[in-house]
């Protein structure tokens, strides 16, 4: 399996090769042994896409060699499911492409694919299309997974889609509608991880914060407004979460400002095990460059929710990413961002350079800025962030920090997420699993120095 993309796509390969276990077929990690190899592919933006060729095409390469003859070639993930069509007159070299709503299929395909022979020389043959075109499935507590990440983090897939129209994205055109879970099925997953020994629960969805809404939607009928108070929603989750026993972070990945509440603050405010970090992708500030994105909220409720958070959630993290160079975008509306990314002081932030989505809003419009000014306007929020990060980490000297030990060298603290936020460097070796507390005594512009207490 080569997974590329986000947590949410490694959960879908995680479910892949849970799947194929339980069928009693073995997993290897040398290539060279595998009867079939998965690309799991990821779609959201053009780097990602050509990622996702250039490892189809690897793969394929790979399949010249000796050890290799006979191998299949599977692929998965969202540029299947976005692009399988094109993809199969592009890839002949692929023996089957199967979509988001065939991953829990994933051994019954690994055996129709085993049993067709796939002569490349025969022009009239094609690769499978499995790919349904309104992806609809929700994984359960129960549906068999094979962990990707260390055994001490996972990632709880607590709903899937998204009902937002951003006019960049096309998200929803691949994963369809918001479709979440229920909440027993949520805590049964993650009082068995918990009961395995996970330490870091990272819940994950398109949007974290619609959790649940869509359910009270069901029931209220599709022209009554959504009440977050009411129903399942997030708080709910989290309160019951809290009632798992034993030591565990509660990460919330992915939200939107346009669904937070008090009472989600207060939520996460009350419950110890939920991390004083939030993740909120905003994509902007300016007034006029939210309403083009599509983005249902404004800056006015942005800045007063950023507010509310920090004044209900003591030593709270926002993590926070923008788009750049967005169509029609100005040098005063970029300025106007600049100014904001100051005066906030986010503690985590990221920056994307605006990417032309075939099939969004935003690649049909006037505009378009050429890709020299995208960069530009990058390294320009980049560098004003650096200095935010540097004096940041800097402030962090002296103090104590919990931390959850990733390898015998590198912690985390709660305000780090695996894989995209920073580490702490440890002076000496700590035990991989555990959370130890950690003494700073140095940093660097992301990553902080410390010495296990």
């Amino acid at each position: 399996m080569i997974s590329l993309g986000c947590a949410k796509n490694l959960v879908d390969a995680e479910i892949m090769l849970g799947s194929a276990l339980a069928q009693g077929m073995e997993i290897t990690g040398d290539a060279d042994e595998a009867d079939v190899l998965i690309v799991n592919t990821c779609a959201f933006i053009d780097s990602a896409k050509e990622e996702s060729i250039e490892a189809i095409l690897d793969a394929h390469r790979g399949r010249g060699l000796k050890k290799r003859k006979g191998q299949k070639l599977i692929v998965a993930g969202c540029m299947a499911q976005r692009f399988s069509k094109e993809l199969m007159s592009e890839l002949p070299e692929v023996d089957a492409f199967l979509g988001l709503d065939q991953i829990k299929d994933a051994p019954q395909i690994i055996e129709q694919v085993l049993a067709r022979d796939t002569p490349l020389t025969d022009a009239t043959w094609q690769p499978l299309n499995l790919v349904s075109r309104k992806p609809a499935y929700l994984p359960d507590w129960d549906t068999p997974r094979f962990r990707l990440t260390p055994s001490h983090t996972a990632f709880t897939k607590i709903a899937e889609g998204c009902n937002h129209p951003c006019s960049f994205c096309v998200i929803p055109q691949m994963r369809g509608r918001h479709r979440s879970r229920t909440i027993e099925s949520v805590v049964a997953e993650v009082r068995a991880l918990v009961a395995e020994g996970v330490k870091e629960i990272n819940l994950i969805s398109q949007d974290t914060t619609y959790y649940g809404m869509d359910l009270w939607e069901e029931k209220a009928g599709p022209r009554q407004k959504v009440d977050p108070t009411r129903g399942v929603t997030l708080v709910h989750l989290l309160h019951e979460l809290q009632r798992i026993e034993g030591e565990f972070w509660i990460r919330l990945l992915y939200t939107h400002p346009a669904h937070w509440s008090d009472e989600l603050i207060a939520a996460i405010a009350a419950c110890d095990k939920v991390c004083r970090y939030i993740d909120m992708p905003l994509q902007h500030i300016h007034p006029r460059m939210l309403e083009v994105m599509r983005r249902e909220t404004s800056s006015e409720h942005i800045e007063d929710l950023i507010a509310r958070i920090r004044a209900g959630i003591p030593g709270i993290a926002i993590r926070t990413t923008f788009i750049v160079g967005f169509p029609g975008e100005t040098e005063e509306e970029f300025d106007y961002l600049l100014d904001f990314i100051e005066r906030t002081r986010f503690e985590r932030l990221g920056v994307f350079t605006y990417s032309q989505e075939e099939g969004s809003r935003a690649a049909k419009m006037e505009g378009q800025l050429p890709q020299k000014t995208k960069q530009a306007r990058y390294k320009r929020a980049m560098k004003l962030q650096q200095k935010i990060a540097r004096e940041q980490s800097e402030a962090q000297i002296g103090t104590t920090i919990r931390a959850l030990v990733d390898n015998p060298k590198t912690a985390r603290g709660h305000i780090d997420a695996p894989d995209i936020d920073g580490r702490i460097l440890l002076t000496k070796t700590a035990p991989v699993g555990e959370f130890i507390d950690v003494q700073i005594t140095g940093a660097q512009i992301y990553d902080l120095i410390g010495c296990p207490a």
